[in-house]
This record gives C-alpha cells, sequence and structure tokens, in this order.
C-alpha cells in the first residue's frame, strides 16, 4: 500500500528527479498539517472510521473474534508500518504481509479497525517524540482505508479457513482494496498537491507491484497456518529483512539528495555571479524563473523536466557573463559585429555548465536552444519545432515577457496588455503556440 502523506507523481537522470521528489516530499511529510489540509484529513478520517464501525457492526462474522490474535496482529501491524520504502515522492509499505494472514485469523469486518489501531501504535514513537505532529493522526488513521475492500468482500463471502480453492475470491478481494486504496489517495493528492488524478494513478503502480509480489507470500503463510492467531508471526522475519534493505536505500536516498542540493546551491551561486556582475540579467533570470515554473505547472511538466526548466531559467543567461559590459549595457541597438558575439552567450553557458557536470551539464543543453524559435529562425543551430527542448521553449517565452515588460537602458517596458498581443501575434512563429497559451493563462490568473 503507499501512504497518504506524501504526493503521487512520477519520479533529466531518473536519479536526480527521484531524489528531489523524495526531499520534497520528505518536508512536506514530517511538517504540521494545517488549513485545508487538515480538515480534508479529519473528514477523511472520519469516514473512514465511519465505515469501519458500520462494518464491523453489520457484516458477518464469518470466525470468532480472538483478543490474543487481536494483539498480535495490531502488535505486527506496527512493526510492518515502520518498513517505508521511499519510492519518488511516495512512501510505499509491506504491509500486506499482515494485512492477509489478519483477515484469516479474525472476523474480517474487525480489520480495518485493528490496522488503524496498528498504525497509529506503530507512530505512537514518532508522534512523542515529536518527529511527527498530532495533525497527522487523522492521516494514520486514513491510510488504513486499504484494509476496508478485502475486509468487505471476504465477510460477504463468508469463506472459511484460507485454502487455495477460494483463490478468485481473494484476487478479488486484492484488487478491491487497490480501488479503496486508491479514493482517498487520489483525492488528498488532487486537492492538497495539485495532483491530477491521472498522475497520481500512474505512480501508485509501484505500490500495486508492491502488494502484488507480496500478497501470495502472505496468502501462502495464512493457508499454511490455517489462520491460527500466530500465523502473522511468521511474516516478520521477512518483514526483518525488508526493513534492512529500506534503511540501506535510505542512505542511498540522503547521499543522493545531498548531492543534488549541492547542484542546486551551485545554480544559486552562479544565478548570483550573474547578478553581481549585471544586476539586471541577475534579476531578470529570477524572475523568469517564476513564470517558467507556473508556465511548466500549467503544462503539467513531470517533476524532472520541471526541475530542468527551472534550472535552466536560473541560468539561461549565464555566458553572459563573458560577454563585455559594454555590449551587455550599451544605450541603444547592436551592430552585426556585437550582435553576433552576444549570440554567443547560450554556447558559452552550456560550455560552462558542462564543465559543472552532472545535472548542470544535462540543463546545459537547455540552455543552448533557449534562443532557438519556434520557426527555425533562431540561434545558434537553427532548431525548429519539436526540434528545440519544450523547457527551452519555455524559457523562451517567458524570457521575451520580462524583457518586454522590464525598463532597459533602450527603452521604456511595455504595458502588460501589449506585451501579451505581441507574443500572441508572435505565436506559432517565434514561440511554440502551447507554451504562449499556458503563458497567457497563467498572466491572466
Amino acid at each position: 500500500m503507499s501512504s497518504l502523506e506524501a504526493p503521487a507523481a512520477l519520479p533529466l537522470h531518473s536519479d536526480d528527479v527521484g531524489t528531489e521528489l523524495v526531499a520534497r516530499a520528505r518536508k512536506r511529510a514530517r511538517g504540521r498539517i494545517g488549513g485545508r489540509e487538515e480538515a480534508l484529513a479529519l473528514a477523511m478520517a472520519g469516514a473512514f472510521l465511519a465505515a469501519a464501525l458500520a462494518a464491523a457492526m453489520l457484516l458477518p462474522a464469518v470466525r470468532p473474534f480472538s483478543i490474543v490474535g487481536a494483539v498480535i496482529a495490531v502488535a505486527a501491524y506496527a512493526a510492518v508500518c515502520r518498513v517505508e520504502f521511499e519510492v519518488g515522492n511516495y512512501f510505499v509499505f509491506a504491509t500486506v504481509l499482515v494485512l492477509v494472514p489478519m483477515l484469516f485469523m479474525l472476523p474480517p469486518r474487525v480489520v480495518p479497525l485493528l490496522v488503524a489501531a496498528g498504525f497509529l501504535l506503530g507512530h505512537t514513537a514518532d508522534l512523542v517524540r515529536g518527529r511527527l505532529t498530532v495533525s497527522h493522526v487523522p492521516v494514520l488513521i486514513v491510510n488504513a482505508s486499504h484494509s476496508l475492500g478485502p475486509a468487505v468482500v471476504l465477510a460477504l463471502a463468508t469463506t472459511g479457513p484460507p485454502r487455495w480453492h477460494d483463490v478468485p475470491i481473494y484476487v478479488a478481494a486484492l484488487a478491491t482494496q487497490f480501488a479503496v486504496d486508491f479514493v482517498p489517495g487520489a483525492v488528498w493528492s488532487r486537492w492538497v498537491w495539485n495532483v491530477p488524478i491521472a498522475q497520481h494513478a500512474q505512480a501508485t503502480r509501484t505500490a500495486i507491484l508492491v502488494d502484488c509480489s507480496l500478497a501470495p507470500i502472505a496468502l501462502a503463510v495464512a493457508i499454511a497456518s490455517g489462520g491460527r492467531p500466530w500465523s502473522v508471526l511468521l511474516v516478520l522475519p521477512l518483514v526483518g529483512l525488508l526493513q534492512v534493505f529500506a534503511r540501506e536505500r535510505q542512505v542511498r536516498i540522503d547521499h543522493a539528495v545531498e548531492l543534488s542540493s549541492a547542484y542546486r546551491g551551485t545554480a544559486i551561486l552562479l544565478g548570483d555571479v550573474i547578478e553581481a556582475d549585471d544586476e539586471y540579467t541577475g534579476t531578470h533570470s529570477r524572475d523568469v524563473v517564476e513564470l517558467v515554473v507556473a508556465v511548466g505547472d500549467r503544462l503539467c511538466l513531470d517533476p524532472g523536466r520541471r526541475q530542468y526548466a527551472e534550472l535552466a531559467a536560473l541560468l539561461h543567461d549565464v555566458g553572459k557573463v563573458k560577454i563585455p559590459p559594454e555590449i551587455i549595457n550599451k544605450p541603444g541597438p547592436l551592430d552585426d559585429a556585437e550582435r553576433e558575439l552576444m549570440n554567443t552567450h547560450t554556447i558559452v553557458g552550456q560550455e560552462m555548465l558542462e564543465q559543472v557536470g552532472g545535472l548542470l551539464g544535462d540543463v546545459g543543453a537547455i540552455v543552448r536552444s533557449c534562443h532557438e524559435r519556434w520557426d527555425g529562425g533562431g540561434y545558434p543551430d537553427g532548431l525548429a519545432g519539436e526540434e528545440i527542448p519544450l523547457e527551452a521553449r519555455i524559457v523562451c517565452a517567458c524570457d521575451a515577457w520580462s524583457a518586454m515588460t522590464t525598463d532597459r537602458s533602450y527603452r521604456k517596458a511595455l504595458p502588460h496588455e501589449l506585451a501579451l498581443r505581441e507574443l500572441r501575434a508572435c505565436s506559432d512563429t517565434q514561440f511554440d503556440p502551447r507554451v504562449v497559451e499556458a503563458l497567457a493563462d497563467v498572466l491572466e490568473q
């Protein structure tokens, strides 16, 4: 199953993107939940508890309730929910290893409430130590919603002891688990993180793959033990092994996050160098970043391309540090020789970033193309249409808007209405029409 605490989004280099998402998820997952997030969490927790209580009271018992079995199950669930695999900006759990035996050693109708108790018990230490705030309690409760679907299916099917003959029923229960788990996750992602439903669905594939891989193991344990109360204990050695793997992965991600932070710090430092060399160019680049990120979100860029676009916007003029200041600040149009020299700044910028290497080396290819035109009339390579990286097309349009609406030494800023009209007039010639419309939507909002 997947956690509600982090947004669902797809995880450039895949490692660079994944660490960027993990860093973002870690920051948000541990912070206090407030405002509409808290209200939504409380509403969904209330809905889950109402459904779980209704199931406990109205569904058939199927088998006797065992207090010892319930205590063992809650303790086991508390242990397994501590095993978190960070995938992109998602936390994936191996809780199906305990959930399946629980459904056969206890009345299925009480399992959702016991799962919620297991989540709360498993994170009690985090709440006491301040790693999580009390505002996370509703989120922990909602994370138990995945157990509702299989509990209802198995209770209504009134199955006896687990057996291979009933595998079709168990498959239906697993499918119901995915469906019920998807709803609160999709609502949370859309409402809190502004992630499209389709993107959330794509991101949940990892959680589904994990559950599909572990469910047969859990079912084999349940069948072999005949649904006895101690059956959940049989999976704990595997849980311990997964915890070792999860910790090793976390250490690797910690190092990658530090490296990603170093890349971002280098980009900011280069931005400061630009601003120190020429205040207009530095301020202009930072203004372009805000627009580029907003347009990228409007175009639903995946997190990797969004990161590329953000860094390219910050560094698209970095090559100008090697252009003579008398050309940069010339109070009038450039002559042909000056223009030719100015047009080399994208190539110089690419070369500078390739010397840094890694992620910024890849961003250099986008920086090179930020002055290409949709119709092929740009520089330095005369690329046209889809040949130009989308990130560069976004930077190009946002760069032009910022330039038109900013005072320069040789002209006054254009009014916003006139600048927007000019953008649309150059759509399908200088700019990508889709990017222009996205930028116009951002500006109008």
